[in-house]
């Protein structure tokens, strides 16, 4: 990974690109499991200790706790004695000796993920109180974990899960109907492995980093209930099948809390979107920027906070003398009403381009920082001034382009996509705005 150099060099479109691509690695360094495992190992117990787990990370985690458990025998002499299962996106694994990586479909849940939540269950079942359950999540567990409950099949998860991601629901209220159909999640994993400690470590991809709602708390107790779900389906006009309804109406269970079931449970959060901009911007300011953070939990229709924040850009231009970069994290929404191609980062940029309209010296990059935004194959995207004279030369409306949900296409044909490929770890959006000083 190469550091920013001091007094970043925007004298070139290609210079502030390689810039910001360069700004956007060093916040993915920092929020990767190879940097992170090691010091939240946890103590090695008197019996068995099994590793499950689910996510876009789950596999690099996997890895980087093998690799610090390998260490640590090799200093007491020990055998390394991990055994277990985890289960990753397609072409998110990572090469395990002891604990097998799986994978699966996201954001669609497939069979592959139904067999891999259920091997995880055989995994944990039958321990001991001197057993040890180490669970590694991260985002996208939620979805590559798929294990329906008693009465509901995979066809009625995928076909709901579809339909809620279609209409924008915020990703809260996706995994709250996900956990109510599932016989896994919302603490039903550990449930199967207690009297065994489990020892939850994470990689936060929701917005107020909520351990129970990262890929619907699986180990953790759910405060919520089934009616909260059927409220959800309800509130977005979302049709569900009578069978569905019947076991969301039939389960009236108090949410569970923090009972003797759960007492010897703990649970760490590794990295959050919080500290890949903390990165971003102490690398930033060593390059003799001004940076302000707007937060790292925003949420919303994606191309609403574009626009919005393209208007704040502007405004802010008219008041900088030197270079000020705008950061911001958490995970938008896109409500989908066309048939195009793209995802919620590359629908921000698209509104927020539209809004600039090719205003000077203003430059933004917006990434999933999984490497995937959306179902396509890149990040994310990056605009500069020059892409509005492009666009018009080819004639492509951002407004059209907008339409049809198809931000994907537009920057790909002005050839300003960011592909990284699968970068094995996941705190959701990562967005840059970098305004230059108007001339004088």
């Amino acid at each position: 990974m190469n550091s920013l150099v001091r007094l970043a060099p925007f004298t070139s479109e290609e210079a502030t690109r390689q810039w910001l691509n360069q700004l956007a690695e060093t916040a993915i360094a920092a929020v990767h499991p190879d940097s992170l495992l090691t010091a939240q190992l946890p103590e090695k117990p008197p019996g068995r200790t099994v590793v499950v787990g689910a996510g876009k990370a789950a596999a690099a985690m996997a890895r980087a706790l093998e690799l610090a458990w390998e260490k640590r025998a090799r200093e007491s002499g020990e055998e390394v004695d991990l055994t277990g299962v985890v289960v990753t996106r397609y072409q998110h694994g990572a090469a395990c000796r002891y604990i097998d990586v799986l994978e699966a479909s996201h954001p669609m849940p497939d069979a592959l993920g139904e067999q891999a939540a259920k091997r995880m269950l055989d995994e944990v079942r039958n321990l001991g109180e001197d057993d040890q359950v180490i669970a590694l999540i991260s985002g996208g567990g939620s979805a590559l974990m798929t294990l329906p409950a008693d009465g509901i099949s995979l066809e009625d998860k995928q076909a709901l899960n579809k339909a809620l991601l279609r209409c924008g629901a915020p990703i809260r209220e996706i995994n709250t109907v996900r956990r109510h159909l599932s016989a896994i999640k919302g603490g039903r994993l550990a449930t199967a492995a207690h009297p065994a400690q489990v020892v939850t470590l994470l990689i936060s991809d929701v917005p107020g980093d909520v351990p129970s709602l990262i890929a619907s708390g699986p180990t953790l107790p759910d405060n919520t209930t089934s009616l909260d779900a059927l409220a959800i389906l309800n509130r977005h006009e979302i049709e569900v099948p009578e069978h569905v309804k019947r076991h969301l109406m039939a389960d009236h269970r108090a949410p569970q809390t923090w009972n003797q079931g759960f007492s010897r449970d703990k649970s760490t959060i590794l990295a959050r979107a919080r500290d890949a901009l903390k990165a971003a911007q102490l690398s930033a300011e060593e390059s003799g920027l001004e940076v302000r953070v707007l937060g790292d939990d925003l949420e919303g229709e994606a191309r609403d906070l574009g626009i919005a924040q393209g208007r704040m850009a502007c405004k802010l231009q008219a008041e900088i003398t030197r270079p000020l970069l705008v950061l911001s994290g958490g995970e938008t929404s896109v409500t989908v009403r066309g048939n195009g191609r793209g995802g919620r980062n590359v629908e921000y940029l698209l509104g927020l381009f539209d809004t600039l309209k090719g205003c000077d010296g203003i430059y933004a990059i917006a990434i999933d920082t999984d490497g995937i935004d959306g179902s396509e194959d890149n990040a994310g995207a990056l605009i500069g001034p020059e892409c509005w004279q492009r666009a018009k030369a080819l004639k492509l409306s951002a407004q059209d382009y907008l339409a049809r949900n198809d931000a994907y296409s537009f920057f790909g044909a002005l050839d300003n996509l960011v592909v990284t490929g699968p970068t094995r770890t996941n705190v959701n959006d990562f967005r840059a705005i970098l305004i230059l000083p108007n001339p004088l």
